[in-house]
């Protein structure tokens, strides 16, 4: 990369960035280079990731989504996401280890971030889902899970709990890996063309 300047990564960070991802070392310095061009403020605000985020789904409204995984990755809560944050952000949406994606994922549905999930939760969380999911897909969907409220309610149901009860993240986890289809209902991924 030539002379290092005050723009290059920081040796900690890639490697850190390599170890908890699966992109290489040119893949990481590629998006750090977009990154400073995109926010040469080094942060990214809720505004600029939606806008990042919805290209991902270009037919569907995905800013209510972008605003919760947003929140999931902010982990020191000051509002904008830094670089490292947010490349973990893309990889844990993108891929990363099933126990990883799922420690997210349960960060994801944590909506007032208190270490345990409810049933509202869960709901607020599986609208935000629906919203992604373009409306010719919606109409294919199975009957028990055609709207939000149906999907929440069949995936809180993989977990044994009474409506009023809440759920920590070790049961959680546990649900979606025990079952196939909770795993599905957590996420939203578009058909591969």
């Amino acid at each position: 990369m030539g002379n290092a300047t005050s723009s290059a990564i920081s040796k900690e960070i890639l490697e850190d960035l390599k170890l908890t991802t699966k992109f290489t070392e040119m893949e990481i310095c590629q998006w750090y280079e977009n990154f400073q061009k995109q926010c040469p403020t080094g942060r990214i605000s809720p505004e600029e990731f939606e806008e990042i985020y919805t290209r991902f789904f270009p037919e569907t409204d995905a800013k209510c989504y972008a605003r919760h995984v947003f929140r999931s990755f902010d982990t020191n809560d000051d509002g904008t996401l830094d670089f490292k944050e947010y490349i973990i952000a893309l990889h844990m949406t993108s891929s990363g280890k099933t126990t990883r994606k799922l420690e997210w994922a349960f960060s994801l549905f944590d909506v007032d971030k208190n270490g345990y999930i409810n049933k509202s939760e869960v709901k607020e969380i599986c609208q935000a889902i629906f919203k992604l999911i373009p409306e010719e897909e919606q109409k294919k969907l199975p009957e028990d899970e055609n709207t939000p409220e149906k999907r929440a309610n069949k995936l809180w149901a993989y977990f044994d709990k009474k409506d009023n009860e809440r759920l920590a993240e070790g049961e959680f986890i546990k649900g979606v890996i025990e079952n196939e289809n909770a795993m599905r209902l957590i996420q939203y991924e578009p058909p591969k063309q």
